[in-house]
C-alpha cells in the first residue's frame, strides 16, 4: 500500500515543485504582487570593480553579488584607447574591469538559472557614447532577450507592472542609462526620466540629507527615486570609498544607517526608495535594512 501510494505522491510532488516555486519573486512571495516601483532593492554601486584597490567599491564577484541576494546592478563605462566600450572606474588608465558586453553576458547566464528574479541594471554612460553602443552591448550578449519594454514613454510611476507580471512575460531585466538613451532603442530608459538621486561622494558619516542632486532642478513628482547611501573618504583631494566605516554605513539601523537615511527620505516624499546603492554590500546588514522597507 505504501508503495503504491509512493509511486502516487512523487510524480504529483514533482509537478506541483515548479507551481510552488513560481509564487516567489525576488525571493518572496510577498513581493509578487508589488508594481516593480514599489519594491526597494539594495544595490551595488560600481559593481564591476572588485578588489582590494583604493578604488574598488566590491570584494565579490558580479555572480557572487547576484547569488547574495542582490538585485539592482550599476556600473560605469567608458571608452577604452581601442574604441571598445568597457567598465572603467573614471578611465580605463585607472581601472578596467572588461567589456560590458562581457559583463552583461554573466549576467544573462546569471538569469537563465533564475527564472523567478527581475534585476536592474544601471549603467553610467562616462564618455556620453551613442546609445547603439549599449544596444550592441546588450544584444550580442543575448541579454536583450530579457529587457522590459514600457507600453508607454515614459510609463507613469503608478502603472508599472509588479514582479509576477514582469517575471511572467519573460521581461525580468529593467534597464536604464544615464545619458544618450532615446526612443530608437526602447529597452534601454533614460534614468532621469525615471528616477532621480541623491547627492553622491559623500564623506559625512552621518548622511544627513535626502536632497534631490540629479537632474538638476527636478521635482520628486511622478520619479522613482536612488538613494547613494555610500561613504567616501577624501585623500590627497580624491575621494576612495571609506572601506573602514562599511560595517556602520551599511547597518540596518543607527546613525548614518541605510534604514536611518531611507527614513529620512520618506519623511520627505512619502514612498521608499527604489534603489539603494552601496559599496562592499556584504558588510553591514544591507538585506535586513531591504526587507524591513519592504515589509517581509
Amino acid at each position: 500500500m505504501l508503495s503504491s501510494f509512493a509511486s502516487f505522491i512523487l510524480p504529483f510532488s514533482l509537478c506541483l515543485a515548479p507551481a510552488l516555486a513560481q509564487t516567489l519573486c525576488n525571493g518572496y512571495a510577498e513581493l509578487c504582487s508589488r508594481q516593480y516601483s514599489n519594491v526597494t532593492t539594495v544595490g551595488t554601486h560600481d559593481s564591476a570593480f572588485v578588489g582590494d584597490l583604493p578604488q574598488d567599491n566590491q570584494d565579490v564577484s558580479v555572480t557572487a553579488q547576484l547569488d547574495a541576494g542582490i538585485r539592482f546592478l550599476q556600473a560605469q563605462s567608458h571608452k577604452n584607447l581601442l574604441g571598445t566600450l568597457d567598465l572603467c572606474h573614471t578611465s580605463c588608465i585607472e581601472e578596467d574591469a572588461g567589456s560590458v558586453e562581457s559583463y552583461l553576458s554573466t549576467v544573462k547566464t546569471w538569469l537563465d538559472a533564475n527564472p523567478n528574479e527581475v534585476l536592474t541594471i544601471l549603467l553610467v554612460n562616462g564618455d556620453n557614447v551613442p546609445v547603439s553602443m549599449f544596444d550592441a552591448a546588450y544584444t550580442s550578449s543575448g541579454l536583450k532577450s530579457y529587457a522590459y519594454i514600457p507600453p508607454t514613454s515614459p510609463i507613469a510611476i503608478d502603472a508599472w507592472p509588479t514582479l509576477q507580471e514582469l517575471i511572467t512575460a519573460g521581461t525580468r531585466l529593467i534597464a536604464f542609462l544615464d545619458a544618450g538613451a532615446n526612443a530608437s532603442v526602447p529597452y534601454i530608459l533614460d534614468e532621469f526620466t525615471y528616477f532621480f538621486e541623491t547627492p553622491y561622494d559623500t564623506t559625512d558619516p552621518t548622511f544627513p540629507e535626502c536632497t534631490i542632486d540629479r537632474p538638476p532642478g527636478a521635482t520628486a513628482d511622478g520619479r522613482m527615486y536612488i538613494v547613494n547611501h555610500f561613504l567616501d573618504l577624501e585623500l590627497f583631494g580624491i575621494d576612495i570609498p571609506d572601506d573602514g566605516a562599511d560595517n556602520t554605513t551599511n547597518a540596518a539601523t543607527g546613525v548614518g544607517s541605510i534604514g536611518a537615511q531611507a527614513d529620512l527620505c520618506i519623511g520627505l516624499y512619502g514612498r521608499a526608495p527604489v534603489g539603494i546603492l552601496v559599496d562592499y554590500f556584504d558588510h553591514g546588514n544591507v538585506f535586513v535594512a531591504q526587507n524591513t522597507l519592504n515589509g517581509v
